[in-house]
């Protein structure tokens, strides 16, 4: 089996590509089951972010689980896989594995750095092994991924460099409404990115601070938490005409501020600048309102413009550093692995054959007494320890090599290892919980 990965981020394909694509947490369920019952896929794993969609697969072959992915992407989305394809990446095993481990660390993010990744990836995988649609194979990917990604936060300096789209979309605000001590700021929504979105401006020390959310409950436990003040979403309206700054980032699926909401706002604030940050895929704010006089609306794409990473700086270079090093120390453990079932078939086959032999010697022999018995047990051991050593090291070093596959397959037909034997001592993946 094989690990690919096939999906399209904003690395890849503009905003409006993305939210074309852009799934519920239905929809990501849905898209899972689709592929994990394709013929070449075993395992399914979709990651669904505000800038990327990407399905982690177990195949059983390459080609044939590209296409049944691409598939179900367009169906799931609704777009041509034709209007698709230009904007699809795909990684193979070593540069699925590499892939993985950049995205935990927040490498491949629009906001390079940002630990939010962690936690989507972490829920990914849960709800796909709830589902039944992931088992060890991408479990044994993902832990170590979450665990790379962990040390990257708090073995590098990665945190100094890390810029959030909150923070982006706060300086880009700044640049128009001035301190934010002096911002009247609402936020429009109660899950994680508004969460962030009203920490960060809460610690910023906001002049005001509303947050509003379909479920009142959630809006409120919120603005508890934060120090502001929540309002029912009925008072939306009234609440966009007094904010200076409006953060937008919910789950809908229609536009939540409208260019005719915005506009009749803005006749109310009389020339007054306004910033609107939609920080949702698909966007919460209608493009449209940007035509609104003294109106700025800041989308992903204009963030994602903002965050383009220039020069690798010397802390991008630990990580990617850290990186390295342990997708290589994992791709080494992972082909050490494939060949444990051999070398311990080949051991397994060596103790049957010695048993044998003894108990034919004590046939022969009954009168050999208890220590001479011993003796000549150990020195059977003895010489097929030895004659074992040097076969079973070398298979492992090649393993690390990644030649180990040929040898492995040479010691299973020069000693008739029977296919069913070495499955059956099979070593299970590593790393079936959750971090």
């Amino acid at each position: 089996m094989s690990v690919v990965v096939l999906g399209l981020s904003h690395r890849t394909a503009p905003i409006p590509v993305l939210e074309s694509v852009s799934l519920d947490a239905e929809g990501v369920a849905a898209l899972a089951r689709t592929v994990r019952a394709g013929e070449s896929v075993h395992e399914a794993v979709v990651v669904s972010t505000c800038n990327r969609l990407e399905v982690y697969a177990e195949a059983a072959t390459f080609h044939g689980a590209v296409n049944e992915i691409g598939e179900a992407l367009a169906a799931s989305s609704g777009v041509p896989l034709g209007d698709l394809r230009e904007h699809l990446y795909v990684h193979y095993e070593d540069r699925a594995i590499a892939h993985a481990f950049t995205v935990a660390c927040g490498l491949d993010s629009m906001a390079v750095g940002e630990g939010q990744i962690l936690g989507q990836l972490r829920e990914a995988l849960r709800t796909a092994q709830a589902d039944g649609q992931a088992g060890g194979t991408l479990a044994s990917l993902f832990q170590p991924a979450l665990r790379v990604g962990k040390r990257a936060h708090s073995e590098t300096e990665l945190d100094t460099v890390s810029v959030s789209l909150v923070e982006a979309g706060l300086a880009r605000a700044a640049r128009a409404l001035g301190p934010l001590e002096q911002t009247r700021v609402l936020v429009v929504g109660a899950g994680s990115m508004s969460s962030l979105a009203a920490t960060t401006v809460a610690r910023g020390g906001a002049g005001d601070l509303v947050v509003i959310n379909r479920t009142r409950s959630k809006a409120q436990r919120l603005a508890t938490s934060t120090g502001g003040r929540s309002l029912p979403f009925e008072d939306l309206q009234q609440a966009l005409r007094e904010a200076d700054l409006v953060i937008s980032c919910t789950g809908a699926v229609g536009h939540v501020l409208t260019a005719d909401m915005v506009a009749r706002a803005a006749i109310d604030r009389a020339g007054r600048p306004q910033v609107l940050v939609d920080l949702a895929l698909p966007r919460d704010v209608d493009p449209r309102a940007a035509e609104v006089e003294a109106v700025d609306v800041v989308g992903l794409e204009e963030l994602g413009a903002d965050l383009a990473p220039g020069q690798v700086s010397p802390q991008l270079q630990q990580v990617q550093d850290l990186v390295t090093a342990e997708v290589a120390a994992y791709l080494t453990g992972r082909r050490a692995q494939a060949v444990a079932p051999t070398v311990a078939a080949l051991r397994s086959r060596a103790a049957d054959v010695v048993a044998a032999e003894l108990s034919r010697l004590e046939q022969r022999l009954p009168q050999l007494d208890e220590t001479t018995r011993g003796e000549v047990q150990l020195a059977v051991h003895r010489v097929v320890e030895k004659l074992l050593h040097a076969p079973t090291v070398r298979v492992k070093e090649l393993a690390g090599e990644g030649q180990g596959g040929d040898y492995a397959q040479a010691l299973r037909e020069l000693f008739d290892l029977d296919p069913h034997d070495v499955a059956a001592v099979s070593v299970p993946p590593e790393g079936s919980g959750l971090a």
